[in-house]
C-alpha cells in the first residue's frame, strides 16, 4: 500500500437509533487509486461514504479523509470531495448548462462560463449542452452527474452505485471515464452490485450488514476466502442440482449455461461428493475456477442482518 492516503479511517461506527449500522469499519485508500465498495442493500455502503465525506458524523471512531481530521475538519473535507449520490439530483426543467452553472456559483467558481464550458468538453456533453436534463436517457444524466462532481477539481471522488438502471455500453464509458480521472491522480470510491466493475477497480472492499469482511485486490480476495468449484456438465442438471442440495461439502449450486457450478469451503469432501453423484447420474466433474460472485454468495450467506 503506497503512504499516501487519500482515506484512513478506522474502527468507524454509526447508529441509528438502536441499530448499528456501520460496525467498526476501517478502510484505507491510497491517492489515484479505485476502491470497489461492495456488500448487499441495506449493509452500511452509503452511511460509510457520508461520513468519510462529511456528511455524517461517527459516533466512534477516528480518521483522516485528505489530510483533514474526520471529526474535526469536515467542512474541509467536503470542500474536496465530489459526491455523486444514487438519486439524480439535478433540475429536470433546466439545460444542460444552465444546471452545471447552479453548481459552479454554488462552489464560488469564476468566471462561471469558463469553468462551465471547460467541464461540458471534458465530459463529452458540450453538443448538448442546451438540452434539457428532464429529457436526457440514463447514461447521459449519469454523465451530467459527473460533470457536477468534477467541476470544482475535487481529490477525492466518491460514487454511490453510480451505474445503477445504466445500459452497458453506457456503464462502460462511464468506466473508461473513470479510469481516465484515476490516471490523472483522483482517487475514486465507488459502490457498486455488478461483479465486472469490481473488477476494474485496482482494489476492493466488502461490507455486509456493517462490518467489513474483506479488502484486497480481486485476487486476493479470492484466493483468501478459500473456496473451490468444481463444475458439472451433462443431462438433467435441473435434477443433479437437486440431488446435490444438503449434501456433504457442498455450499452453493448455480446453473452457468449449459452446466453447473458447485463450490464449497472443503475442496476434498467436495471432490468426493461430487465424483460419486457423477458416477451414479452419468455427468462429468471438472475442477473450476471460483468466481468473485462466489465469494460474495458465501459472504452473505455467512452474515447476520442487524437491522432485523
Amino acid at each position: 500500500m503506497p503512504q499516501n492516503l487519500a482515506i484512513s479511517v478506522h474502527n468507524l461506527v454509526k447508529r441509528f437509533g438502536d441499530k448499528t449500522v456501520v460496525d467498526h469499519v476501517s478502510m484505507e485508500v491510497a491517492e489515484g487509486e479505485i476502491v470497489g465498495f461492495l456488500g448487499p442493500n441495506g449493509s452500511g455502503k452509503t452511511t460509510t461514504i457520508r461520513m468519510v465525506c462529511g456528511l455524517l458524523t461517527p459516533d466512534e471512531g477516528e480518521g483522516s479523509v485528505l489530510g483533514y481530521d474526520l471529526r474535526t475538519e469536515a467542512l474541509k473535507i467536503k470542500r474536496e470531495v465530489g459526491y455523486m449520490t444514487q438519486k439524480f439530483s439535478f433540475y429536470e426543467d433546466l439545460t444542460i448548462a444552465e444546471n452545471l452553472e447552479f453548481v459552479a456559483r454554488l462552489y464560488q467558481l469564476r468566471p462561471v462560463n469558463k469553468h462551465v464550458d471547460r467541464t461540458l468538453e471534458e465530459l463529452g456533453l458540450a453538443t448538448r449542452r442546451n438540452q434539457l436534463a428532464g429529457t436526457l436517457s440514463g447514461g447521459w444524466k449519469q454523465r451530467l452527474a459527473l460533470a457536477a462532481c468534477i467541476m470544482h477539481n475535487p481529490k477525492l471522488l466518491l460514487l454511490d452505485e453510480p451505474t445503477a438502471g445504466v445500459d452497458p455500453k453506457a456503464r462502460r464509458e462511464f468506466w473508461d471515464e473513470i479510469h481516465r480521472l484515476a490516471h490523472g491522480g483522483l482517487t475514486v470510491l465507488v459502490s457498486t452490485h455488478y461483479m465486472d466493475e469490481a473488477e476494474r477497480c485496482h482494489r476492493i472492499s466488502y461490507i455486509s450488514y456493517g462490518k467489513m469482511l474483506a479488502s484486497g485486490t480481486v485476487q486476493e480476495v479470492v484466493a483468501n476466502a478459500g473456496l473451490a468449484t468444481f463444475v458439472i456438465e451433462g443431462e438433467r442438471l435441473d435434477e443433479v442440482a437437486t440431488l446435490l442440495e444438503g449434501k456433504p461439502g457442498v455450499e452453493q449450486i448455480a446453473p452457468f449455461g449449459a452446466t453447473l457450478h458447485v463450490v464449497g469451503s472443503d475442496a476434498e469432501l467436495l471432490r468426493r461428493t461430487l465424483e460419486g453423484v457423477g458416477k451414479r447420474e452419468g455427468v462429468t466433474v471438472m475442477p473450476g475456477e471460483t468466481s468473485l460472485e462466489d465469494v460474495f454468495i458465501k459472504f452473505m450467506a455467512g452474515s447476520r442482518d442487524n437491522m432485523q
